[in-house]
């Protein structure tokens, strides 16, 4: 645990690889490129080594005084004695020193390096496993772009222009996070049109920033958009819920201010006020602010509030939709909220009921049962019991199927299956927790778990 990946310079420096063979070679053929004054020593080497003319080759034994003025060794040899006897001179030298497959004689570890221009990328273990990190290595460089190189030129070039041209760092911060992400996505550099067309948009807002709201879907990280994700990647300021994947937060810059904004069905942590003026705080700030809003932030997220809000203010404000827990958290357990001859539509009904009365809960109720589709109950965990009850006083049938569920950001679910007449009961004895969203129809006594992608497990089933 205690292996920091240090990106450190060793162009010009001193480097001695103490042995000739394979292995050594492979440990060079690393090196070369970051261009070390590189001595090979031992009483045999590979011709290809022999022949390269970036090495200094030593065909002997090794000596204590090869270690002097050296900056890194390597210890690549056949004999382990020989290296741990390096390892053991390099430690009372203050020498960084590498064991070939001895982990505890090693001061540094290589990693399994991407090298493509100017961009490296260094993959390690602590040498638990090089087959995971050779395995993560395929994976990186099949992301990195064929045009790495032109990109990381173009971007360097842009950042000593954009120092020219853009007083304010806010605006020019947001600039060349803006230039990186349109290249990244796009796979290639930019044209001087798309230049200028971002040098225009950065300066527009730079006294006054923006707000972008963004659904992060419902349940693990990797279910919110790309178009989301990208916002994150470009925040200045982070204000997040709670029932949010955490490892969304990991996406954004690390400059960026994360502020946690909780709100949750029983412990409000921040009025609804206080986000809207903090919101409008930052964004007058000048900074690009993003609202992470689990699921949808139009689905019973107060996202409309946020909007109105920010534009009385004066700010811009964009929304990125996301997977809303409606659908996400019933098509987790194999439920659909639609489907031919069982159910032709599905209503989505808050069942948190402070601020609107028992009353007229009671008659949405009413007109609730009257409907062939799918009930879809969200925030309605606590009033379970009184929603079946009520339901079936109004004429939906007690044998109706019904189901509750209950989401984990490690793709698992809850779900309890019933009726409407026994679903509460059901529920009750297995002391599920909220969230989860309660569905009520046909549909709710399918189950097309097999079929979905990555077929998340359901941990109890009653």
């Amino acid at each position: 645990m205690g292996y920091f990946p240090f990106f450190i310079e060793i162009a010009g420096k001193k480097g001695l690889v103490v042995g000739g063979g394979r292995i050594a070679a492979h440990k060079v053929e690393k090196l070369l490129p970051f261009q070390p004054v590189l001595t090979v020593t031992a009483p045999e080497i590979l011709p290809e080594l022999l022949e390269n003319t970036d090495l200094i080759c030593r065909q002997r034994p090794f000596r204590e005084e090869d270690l002097e003025g050296q900056f890194f060794v390597i210890a690549a040899s056949d004999n382990r004695e020989l290296n741990t006897h390096i390892a053991g001179l390099c430690r009372e030298k203050s020498i960084l020193v590498n064991v070939v497959d001895q982990k505890e004689d090693c001061g540094f570890l290589f990693p399994s390096l991407v090298k493509e221009g100017k961009l490296t990328v260094g993959i390690s273990t602590e040498g638990t496993s090089p087959q995971v990190a050779a395995d993560l290595r395929s994976q990186v460089a099949q992301a990195v772009s064929s045009s790495m190189e032109q990109i990381l030129d173009q971007l360097s070039a842009l950042r000593v222009e954009a120092k020219e041209r853009m007083e304010e760092a806010g605006a020019r911060t947001a600039f060349l996070k803006k230039a990186a992400l349109f290249c990244m996505q796009r796979n290639r550099t930019l044209t001087e049109e798309e230049i200028e067309n971002l040098y225009a948009e950065c300066q527009k807002v730079s006294a006054m920033g923006s707000v972008t709201l963004v659904g992060a879907g419902c349940g693990a990280f990797d279910l919110i958009t790309v178009r989301g994700l990208n916002a994150i990647k470009r925040a200045q300021v982070l204000i997040y819920d709670d029932l949010i994947d955490e490892r969304l937060l990991a996406h954004a810059p690390e400059s960026c201010e994360k502020i946690y904004a909780g709100k949750r069905s029983g412990r409000h942590s921040m009025p609804q006020e206080e986000i809207n003026a903090l919101l409008i705080e930052k964004a007058r700030q000048g900074k690009q602010v993003v609202r992470l809003k689990g699921g949808d932030s139009f689905v019973f997220g107060r996202g409309g509030e946020e909007v109105l809000a920010l534009r009385k203010a004066g700010i811009e404000v964009s929304v990125i939709p996301g997977i809303t827990s409606a659908i996400a958290v019933p098509e987790a357990a194999g439920i659909p909220v639609t489907h031919r001859e069982a159910a032709r539509s599905f209503h989505v009904i808050t069942g948190h009921i402070s601020g609107q009365g028992e009353e007229r809960f009671s008659e949405n109720l009413k007109a609730l049962a009257a409907l062939d589709g799918t009930l879809v109950f969200l925030m309605g965990f606590a009033h379970l019991r009184e929603i079946c009850e009520k339901l079936a006083e109004y004429g939906k049938s007690m044998s109706t199927p019904a189901a509750v569920v209950h989401g984990n950001f490690d793709e698992s679910v809850i779900a309890i299956r019933g009726t409407l007449g026994d679903i509460a009961d059901k529920v009750e004895a297995s002391e599920m927790k909220t969230p989860a969203v309660i569905i009520i129809g046909e549909t709710a006594g399918m189950d097309f778990k097999g079929c979905l992608q990555g077929n998340p497990s359901v941990q109890g089933e009653f």
